[in-house]
């Protein structure tokens, strides 16, 4: 016999559990809707990336500051957030995070840092791909193309002649492609 999933009157649980910190009653979810996590585990890797790899200190700082934005209910305004390491170095001096973990739904936790490692290990395997480098270079060929361009544009041959002769007498008088003596005229 099949169940109705109507009949079921099923809910997302948006239940909270508190803490006092500083004399304020802090709220912390016990379940983030998928899509919040989702945002939650994207923005996290987007901002902990540089140069094609993961900063870990990085992904670990951004994450821990996702959740605090993400699970409770304290507001901050842009200014507050424009250096997001004074904000989270202001949060772990002063005991928040210790709080703060006390009280956060474990098995939450737990799946969000696994979600975060897993699709930063397969995101960086990607990275790492032939495809990936050769789709690299392409988004990069209309840049390099450009600048390669604006060289050519610049050429000077006799520049270039400067530079042979000086690489001919830094080479004892001999052709720099064949290293034979160059008969002079």
């Amino acid at each position: 016999m099949k169940v109705s999933y109507a009949n079921m009157k099923l809910k997302v649980n948006t239940e909270v559990k508190t803490f006092d910190f500083g004399g304020q009653k802090v709220e912390v979810l016990q379940y983030l809707p998928a899509q919040d996590k989702y945002d939650l585990l994207m923005v996290t890797l987007q901002k902990s990336l540089e140069n094609g790899a993961y900063n870990e200190f990085k992904l670990n700082l951004y994450f821990e500051l996702n959740l605090v934005y993400m699970y409770t209910n304290i507001s901050f305004t842009e200014k507050q957030r424009e250096d997001e390491f004074k904000l989270y170095d202001t949060l772990k001096s002063n005991g928040f995070y210790e709080r703060f973990f006390q009280v956060i739904n474990e098995d939450e936790y737990n799946e969000l840092f696994t979600q975060l490692n897993t699709i930063k290990d397969a995101s960086s395997a990607n990275r790492m791909s032939v495809g990936a480098v050769i789709s690299q270079l392409i988004e990069d060929l209309p840049a390099n193309a450009e600048t390669a361009a604006k060289i050519v544009e610049s050429f000077d041959p006799k520049q270039f002649k400067a530079v042979v002769d000086f690489a001919r007498y830094a080479n004892g008088g001999r052709d720099i492609r064949t290293n034979l003596p160059v008969e002079t005229e």
